[in-house]
């Protein structure tokens, strides 16, 4: 089942554990994939994309080789 609920900055700061100036940071270097949809001028990224991308980021301690 796909989860298509829209996580903003604030959401996949939650979800990674970091403060949500670290996403912005992340966002502006090129480390998180292009947002699923932009409102208002607000970038959002659907739940299943933040967790994929959290998935085979460099760090992730959770990966498996």
């Amino acid at each position: 089942m796909t989860d298509r609920k829209l996580w903003s900055y604030k959401e996949i700061a939650a979800h990674i554990g970091v403060q949500t100036d670290t996403v912005r940071s992340y966002r502006k270097h090129g480390h998180l994939p292009p947002p699923d949809h932009v409102e208002g001028g607000k970038p959002y990224w659907y739940a299943d994309t933040v967790r994929s991308w959290v998935a085979r980021r460099p760090g992730n301690r959770s990966r498996r080789e």
